[in-house]
């Protein structure tokens, strides 16, 4: 496949690890196989754009501090659905045909997408509907991609988070106070789980586990009468209240986002003890950080088995991390199986060996 031209494109939310993927697919492709390779820029938004907005990368290009920097230097979008884009009247279009010309336009002999599920679930479609040949690799700092056991951004999220803890913990002590730390987690608990035994969590909440404010108490009560005055908290912005409501906050665009456990623990504990409450929410900070060693090796190892991949015309293809290597397994396994934490989950196990309270019945 030598004097190919290949395709990059970032699609859904950012994280740490994305600039070392693209970094590591141009080495492989340029210096191996000799192909051009084009970063396309805003996901599939640059593939609707005429002249597709995409640029031409070269050694220059990867020069200077990507490697070391969070987010995506070619941009990326989470703007909907490109089969259902909101006109802002009401309505809707479809792009799709717009996406598949372009990628033909360029003459491209096969595309790597870096997305989570929904990118990937969204872009496999529009493979099959327009002949576009497309390797994926998974990236979401949720880490809930079932077939692979890290996804890029993931490692980057968890120090951040942990790094949070580890600044709260004399705040927390020197005011005798509960610091409660927010953090990202649409579906699945991982961050939360993962930060709070590294960071000394006392209190770890995931939306798979059923807690109750009362049993928070009880694990404060227990603390104190260890003369322990303060404690940490971490809570994934999934968790619900006790009600079984959805805590979201509503914008002026319409749009309606997750966010605002952590007050609505603090309120409640306030309003019921004597407990002293503070609330941080990381929110994008966990995205925008510069990655870890582990995002920036697991995503080179990622983009030097996706390049193979389109070399051996292997097609329709999600690169994986499984028993401390890369392996490959269609975009359609890859997808179909979510990643929750479930209560055989070692690191439960572990949590509750610990003292943590994670939950009620537990």
């Amino acid at each position: 496949m030598s004097n190919k031209k290949i395709g990059i494109l970032t699609s859904g939310g950012d994280c740490g690890g994305l600039n070392a993927a693209i970094r590591s697919i141009f080495y492989r492709a340029k210096n191996k196989y000799d192909m051009q390779v084009f970063g396309i820029r805003d996901g599939t938004a640059g593939l609707i754009k005429r002249p597709v907005d995409a640029i031409q990368l070269n050694h220059k290009t990867f020069g200077g501090y990507l490697l070391r920097q969070g987010g995506t230097f070619l941009g990326s979008t989470n703007k909907g659905n490109p089969f259902k884009i909101p006109t802002g009247d009401g309505k809707h279009v479809d792009k799709s045909k717009e996406i598949i010309e372009g990628y033909h336009s360029m003459k491209l002999d096969g595309l790597i997408i870096i997305g989570g599920d929904g990118s990937m679930q969204i872009l496999k479609k529009l493979a099959k509907d327009g002949n576009m040949k497309i390797v994926a690799i998974p990236k979401t700092i949720d880490n809930d991609v079932g077939a692979t056991e890290s996804s890029i951004g993931f490692h980057t999220a968890v120090d951040v988070a942990t790094q949070a803890l580890d600044n709260l913990q004399s705040t927390a002590a020197s005011h005798r106070r509960s610091m409660i730390l927010e953090v990202m987690g649409r579906d699945a608990g991982h961050i939360a789980l993962n930060a709070g035994i590294a960071g000394g969590a006392d209190i770890i909440l995931i939306p798979e586990i059923k807690y109750s404010i009362r049993g928070i108490i009880n694990k404060l009560n227990l603390m104190k009468k260890n003369d322990i005055q303060h404690s940490l908290i971490i809570v994934a912005e999934a968790v619900k209240k006790e009600d079984g409501s959805r805590v979201v906050h509503k914008y002026m665009d319409g749009e309606q986002r997750l966010g605002g456990i952590g007050d609505y623990i603090a309120q409640e504990l306030m309003r019921q003890t004597d407990v002293e409450c503070r609330v941080t929410s990381l929110g994008h900070v966990q995205r925008g950080a510069p990655p870890t060693a582990s995002d920036r090796i697991l995503a080179s190892a990622f983009g030097v088995y996706a390049v193979d991949l389109l070399n051996q015309k292997k097609f329709d293809r999600m690169v994986a991390w499984r028993d401390r290597r890369v392996v490959d397994v269609p975009i359609d396994e890859g997808i179909k199986t979510y990643k929750n934490v479930e209560r055989k989950d070692s690191l439960v196990e572990t949590a509750l060996s610990l003292g943590i309270y994670l939950g009620d019945d537990i």
